[in-house]
């Protein structure tokens, strides 16, 4: 591949712990997948046994991708975005109506719909958030309080929500006004343990892309320090490349359970938790922490309850109950379209679905089961994917074959970006009819072969092993949730490159590029095709 940039340590990092979800593109971009590709050069060279046999399958005909249905269907999903915000956030009304329509869908297409319902933790943003900063006027007159009413000249700027700053998973509610005795302590990259404690009973104001960079380990460490709340300034993610010289402000998730475990089992309902742009920060930084400002932060999310999410499932029973799954997650970060996180990933189960609808329409009942699902509540910890797999486990352990994940396996529409598309996959068989698939679809597709570049890669390490799937998607829940752990399910997935506005306002349909889902869509749909009625494995 063509490497862009190296990708922050933060973002690194997070992938690395699966704190959040992290995209491909990130792994990509950063300086560890470098030796990631020398691997994967290393196992081409070593199956190539693998090519030799490649006259041994006959994958049949290639499935038939119609890229503006997929458009028309990304269009469709983001249509159920907030009203104002534009997200699907699980737990609300725009997720449920989102995921009835998917259900609606699949039935249509000819699959026995189901609706699958959890009651998991997460929080929920109840109304606009404000964030100010005031430089007091007149200070001194008598009865004239700093930033009050009554105090003339001062002057008062305030920050546009989603673009300037955006509230963080399972942040709790905050209220402070002007007047209110509160200061906002600069805690530097966090690596400093003496300026938490110094924060304590204060706002802490971290610089993203130093030594503690997940949100589960900046509320932890808020938590034990007693801090108020908690600001976090992007200084070193997509600066410069999206949105002028700023570096705009992202969601990240936060885990529950070490939260629940640091505040002594429940939830910090009244720790709000924000990110900022680099520039907003600078304002804040030098109007409050450097100058005589105040702030005023007003967030209104409830943290500590259980909300529905759902997931909306298609299925065509075959000929045996031997089971291949495609799915990706609907629900979108809050504040966001999510035209490619992870819109991209619905269209294109749906995008499958009907195919093989068409499919077996031409052809007949398949020899093993079909299933489509999408699956809501992965941004704020794989909720529903991990639910689904505890209530269907003993299916799943009988007879599941593979699980499809499509969580952004998507290009961005600029080349000069990046061209990268990324299999990978934990079983060598399904790494090797991926690898002669890759090859097929780079023969009748040369165009295509000539502007995205095809990668293939096996992880079939034990779960936190070397060389094992990270746990970044809902892939994971398949392929380690099985039988109490006990049984290591089969997966595949795919990653696209070149998202910067990952969990940003700024994943919009302008950076949508529905050609670069057919690498993947024809890719895994010939081999989901083969593996349901030729395959004899």
């Amino acid at each position: 591949m063509t490497e862009q940039e190296l990708i922050s340590a933060e973002v690194v990092e997070d992938w690395k712990n699966a704190s959040n979800k992290r995209s491909g593109f990130a792994l990509l971009q950063s300086s560890t997948m470098k030796a990631v590709v020398l691997t994967v050069i290393f196992l081409s060279s070593t199956l190539l046994y693998f090519y030799l046999e490649e006259d041994s399958y006959d994958y049949g005909e290639t499935v038939e991708f119609d890229q503006q249905r997929v458009r028309t269907y990304a269009e469709e999903l983001l249509t159920f975005g907030h009203p104002d915000w534009f997200g699907r956030m699980s737990g609300t009304i725009e997720e449920q109506a989102t995921a009835e329509y998917i259900a609606d869908l699949f039935e249509e297409l000819g699959y026995q719909a189901t609706l699958h319902t959890y009651e998991v933790p997460m929080h929920s943003v109840n109304s606009e958030p404000s964030l100010r900063v005031c430089t007091p006027g007149t200070i001194g007159a008598i009865g004239v309080a700093p930033c009050s009413p009554a105090d003339a000249g001062q002057q008062i700027t305030a920050f546009n929500h989603r673009i300037d700053y955006v509230i963080q998973g399972f942040s709790g509610e905050s209220s402070f006004m002007f007047g209110d005795d509160v200061d906002v302590v600069h805690l530097g990259d966090g690596s400093d343990d003496s300026l938490w404690t110094a924060a304590s009973g204060n706002i802490g104001y971290i610089v993203g892309g130093g030594a503690v960079s997940s949100n589960t380990d900046i509320m932890r460490l808020a938590i034990e320090n007693d801090l108020a709340s908690i600001i976090h300034v992007n200084k070193n993610y997509n600066c410069g490349k999206i949105e002028g010289d700023d570096c705009v402000p992202i969601f990240k998730g936060t885990r529950v359970a070490p939260i629940l475990e640091a505040n002594g089992g429940t939830m910090p309902s009244q720790m709000g938790f924000i990110s900022m742009s680099k520039d907003a920060g600078e304002i804040l930084e030098s109007v409050v922490i450097n100058g005589s400002g105040r702030i005023e932060m007003i967030l209104d999310v409830t943290n500590d309850e259980e909300l529905t999410v759902r997931v909306p499932c298609g299925t065509y029973y075959g000929k045996t109950d031997e089971l291949l799954i495609a799915g990706g997650h609907h629900d979108t970060v809050y504040h966001a379209p999510g035209a490619v996180d992870d819109t991209s990933g619905v269209a294109s189960v749906l995008e499958l679905a009907t195919i093989f609808s068409d499919y077996i329409n031409k052809n007949g009942d398949p020899n093993k089961t079909l299933r489509f699902c999408t699956w809501g509540g992965e941004e704020e910890g794989l909720w529903g994917s991990t639910e689904y797999v505890k209530e269907m486990n003993q299916e799943l352990t009988d007879n599941l074959r593979l699980y499809v994940n499509l969580d952004m396996n998507h290009v961005d529409i600029d080349p000069e970006r990046g061209n990268s598309v990324w299999f990978s996959t934990n079983h060598e068989d399904d790494y090797g009819h991926i690898k002669r698939l890759s090859e097929k679809y780079k023969n009748d597709f040369p165009e295509m072969a000539d502007k995205y570049t095809i990668n293939v890669a096996l992880y079939d390490g034990k779960q936190n092993e070397p060389n094992s799937f990270q746990c970044n998607s809902d892939h994971c829940p398949f392929v380690y949730g099985l039988d109490d752990g006990s049984v290591t399910g089969r997966a595949a997935l795919c990653y696209g490159s070149g998202s910067l506005e990952y969990h940003t306002y700024l994943d919009q349909m302008d950076r949508f590029n529905e050609e670069s889902l057919g690498v993947s869509i024809t890719i895994f749909g010939n081999y989901l095709k083969y593996l349901a009625w030729d395959a004899e494995d």
